[in-house]
């Protein structure tokens, strides 16, 4: 059944359709990239990398949208938005034609049958049967059969098995079709668009030259209209029409035998169909970012070019929490270690950094004033919980989620890596004894480290290391207030248990709980 996603998208506006990432996120898992070069599972579930996708997609077409969730989750310098893309770029957002009209041409690939198209060089060629050739012959025998039936009566006997040998292989041959008669018909659209933008818009797209791909497609288009006849006549009221046509299909073996043909015109131009869907994806995704740059009250472009391994970046802010609190940070060529309590802001800035690290990467955009950074790797163990199918405790997965960051930590690029609580899943003492173990070991390496504590004694030991910054809440007419702002130095406040006082815990627990810091900060 087809189906589209007809909503009109405002240019500016986030999309308010449904987001089907199974097949949005297809293209990218089916992409062969290397380990070190893409976001990992981890880092999407630890940034809640869907909803950020959902609230930076303002493509148009299936494709775009693919190849959009593919770009984001990619770390290469060959991925960054070059000077050429930011001029279409700037086009879409000032020229009101232009715009229009890549809106419309795009939005006919927005149907979920678009989808499949990548399937079409990415899945594993399908390999047709030997005894396929010998189709034709059972198409001939069965043509004179039914001519013969003039001369010959008695071929009215041997005409049934014909047909049911014919009928075996055509519903048999059905399963191999599975996906193509849903993308066929789409890649003609994307043939016809992508001709359209080269010859109407040769300047914009002098340095993507596709004319041998579509050049290539061009020519295997008539091998299509068979099926493509098929997809229309499923997609209309023409029951009638459609059996007829399986009936003729079925008696001269049509399908079985051209899809042979089609299979090797598919497997032969594979890169071609790939170029046409980076092509279109491309310029969906250029038009998303500007798009999205145009609905944002606050952006910019960041700054890769100092030199020192750092980061300054001046009122950085989350995209998704609304009307969020701009920070100021300055590295200063040093990592970073975050204390204060929960609920102050410390997670939500690690994620904001993690988040604008990789809209810089890839669109070319933060959510900042300004920033400046060098190109870095991304790592994280922010959000972590316990495997209990694979009988592991939090601390276990824990170990082996730092563990991973280690390995892949060790590298000639710059890593960004971003902790929140380590090692919370033990015991005070180990806690910070090996926290301040594996964060001296990270920081001697490229890498960046942002990472949050609630143990000050951490900060204590690490103080030469890294830089400590902090985030701190107040108490005023027995509420707790946070003004989610970065300060320099440790955490100096401690209100936990002021905290529980203003709950209405009993008097009894507080006091025990005030003697006890008092005797334990005796001790260390």
């Amino acid at each position: 059944m087809r189906s589209s996603n007809k909503q009109q998208f405002l240019f500016g506006k986030i999309k308010e359709v449904p987001f089907y990432f199974h097949w949005i996120s297809e293209f990218f898992h089916k992409s062969n990239i290397k380990e070190s070069n893409k976001l990992s599972d981890q880092t999407c579930d630890d940034l809640d990398f869907e909803e950020l996708f959902m609230f930076l997609d303002r493509t148009n077409s299936s494709v775009g949208q693919q190849y959009f969730y593919y770009q984001l989750r990619t770390i290469s310098k060959d991925a960054t938005i070059k000077s050429e893309d930011e001029v279409i770029i700037d086009e879409i957002a000032n020229n009101l034609d232009f715009r229009k009209t890549v809106e419309d041409k795009l939005r006919s690939l927005n149907s979920t049958e678009a989808y499949y198209i990548s399937k079409l060089f990415q899945e594993k060629s399908f390999e047709v049967p030997r005894w396929y050739k010998l189709l034709p012959i059972l198409t001939l025998m069965t043509l004179f059969s039914l001519i013969g039936l003039l001369i010959f009566p008695d071929l009215i006997y041997i005409i049934p098995f014909l047909l049911i040998a014919n009928m075996w292989i055509h519903y048999r041959n059905k399963n191999n079709l599975d996906y193509y008669i849903s993308a066929l018909p789409e890649l003609v659209k994307l043939y016809k668009v992508s001709h359209f933008f080269t010859k109407k818009y040769p300047n914009y797209f002098a340095k993507q030259d596709i004319s041998k791909s579509l050049h290539e497609i061009k020519k295997m288009k008539k091998h299509f209209y068979l099926f493509q006849m098929e997809n229309r006549l499923q997609g209309d009221v023409t029951t009638i029409l459609w059996g007829l046509l399986e009936l003729f299909k079925i008696s001269l073996l049509l399908e079985p035998i051209l899809f042979r043909k089609l299979i090797s015109k598919l497997n032969t131009n594979k890169l071609d169909i790939k170029n046409l869907h980076s092509f279109i994806g491309k310029l969906d995704m250029l038009y998303s970012v500007s798009s999205l740059r145009s609905g944002l009250n606050t952006y910019s472009k960041p700054d890769f070019h100092n030199q020192e391994f750092n980061l300054i970046a001046k009122g950085i802010y989350h995209p998704l929490i609304p009307d969020c609190i701009k920070n100021d940070i300055n590295t200063s060529g040093k990592s970073v270690l975050l204390t204060g309590s929960n609920m102050s802001g410390k997670t939500t800035f690690i994620r904001t950094i993690g988040i604008n690290l990789i809209t810089a990467l890839n669109l070319n955009t933060c959510f900042a004033d300004s920033i400046q950074l060098p190109f870095m790797n991304l790592l994280s163990a922010i959000r972590i919980s316990d495997d209990l199918m694979n009988d592991k405790s939090y601390y276990f997965e824990e170990v082996a989620t730092i563990k991973n960051i280690i390995e892949n930590s060790h590298n000639e690029s710059y890593s960004l890596i971003l902790l929140d609580e380590i090692f919370k899943g033990t015991n005070t003492v180990e806690r910070i004894s090996a926290g301040k173990a594996v964060l001296s070991y990270l920081s001697k390496k490229n890498n960046l480290i942002f990472v949050s504590t609630h143990d000050i004694e951490l900060a204590d030991l690490l103080k030469n290391e890294f830089n400590l910054f902090h985030f701190n809440e107040s108490i005023e007419n027995d509420k707790v207030s946070f003004d989610y702002k970065l300060k320099q130095g440790k955490v100096k406040t401690r209100n936990a248990i002021n905290i529980l006082k203003l709950s209405d815990y009993p008097d009894e627990i507080i006091k025990d709980a005030f003697s006890t810091v008092k005797s334990m900060e005796s001790k260390f």
